[in-house]
């Protein structure tokens, strides 16, 4: 065990808050969780389990597109896609389309060390769902619980423009962890797009495109425009150029997002096996949170 130890946190790219209420309140939640992570980290908790703490404070805050203050999709419902990844051995766990998990990131990490598999989507994630009853984390809600106001107000005024702004299209939390076994944990939960087709999935639970992790090169989470991280593989992306070219973290995401060929739209957040810590985004914003072992402590909301 060492004394280093890196923490990040984003709470979505794309527009900067409005409302002096809503800064104010992202602030405080993405402080507490990062309090909490950094506290975890000292202890010599697992990255895992920090990255898992850290995310599921974030999906019980109304002030973010994941769990309690998720968008609506279409038809007025709410869609929920989560996934994490461990940097020992790139095992993951993700779930896709779920409406009645209060907290996706747990499921997901279910889906890591319970099965075999790495995605379980809609009614076969909801089913396996059931077989938690007793697991404290994997609380059962119906779907309404997920809403709010502020996101219903969203859905209506775009459905009446009839075209979504680009801002519309981003909203995510995620958070990646080096612990002080040297190990590096990502995790990615999402509500997805305001007005989304029923259905639509993005990066977020997609390992390699919206969250990758290895404990040789980097750890990655992604909020933006998940079509385009999608195309673009941009978790891995970034990990492979690391380890394929010889990149910096810094250098490997700074060329994703500032790409002419390949557009990338949003932010992304990533810590290197060194402890080195990135938050970069080409939008007008990204609310973000960053702490490690030599003192480091900050919160963002907008620039």
């Amino acid at each position: 065990m060492t004394d280093k130890f890196a923490l990040v946190i984003h709470g979505g790219a794309g527009g900067i808050p409005s409302k002096q209420e809503w800064i104010e309140n992202r602030e405080k939640v993405l402080k507490q969780a990062l309090d909490q992570g950094t506290a975890m980290l000292k202890r010599g908790e697992s990255s895992l389990d920090v990255v898992e703490t850290v995310v599921r404070i974030l999906e019980d805050s109304p002030y973010f597109n994941a769990g309690k203050g998720a968008v609506f999709n279409a038809v007025e419902q709410h869609e929920l896609d989560a996934s994490i990844m461990d940097g020992r051995d790139r095992s993951g766990g993700a779930v896709g389309g779920v409406k009645t998990v209060r907290n996706p990131i747990s499921l997901a990490r279910r889906v890591m060390t319970e099965t075999p598999h790495v995605l379980l989507a809609t009614d076969g994630a909801e089913k396996f769902a059931d077989q938690f009853k007793d697991d404290p984390k994997i609380q059962r809600v119906s779907n309404d619980y997920f809403s709010t106001d502020h996101q219903r107000e969203r859905l209506h005024e775009t459905q009446k423009q009839a075209k979504q702004k680009e801002s519309d299209k981003m909203g995510t939390v995620g958070c990646v962890a080096l612990d002080r076994h040297g190990n590096i944990a990502a995790a990615t939960s999402t509500g997805g797009l305001n007005n989304k087709q029923y259905g639509r999935i993005g990066d977020s639970p997609i390992i390699s495109a919206g969250t990758f992790a290895d404990n040789e090169t980097c750890g990655v989470s992604c909020t933006g425009i998940g079509e385009d991280y999608i195309r673009n593989a941009v978790a891995y992306d970034v990990s492979a150029r690391m380890a394929y070219r010889g990149d910096s973290l810094k250098k490997a995401v700074q060329d994703i997002l500032n790409g002419k060929k390949h557009q990338v739209r949003g932010g992304i957040i990533a810590i290197d096996k060194d402890g080195n810590i990135v938050t970069e985004f080409n939008t007008r914003g990204m609310s973000r949170a960053a702490a490690d072992s030599s003192g480091r402590s900050e919160v963002h909301i907008g620039k």
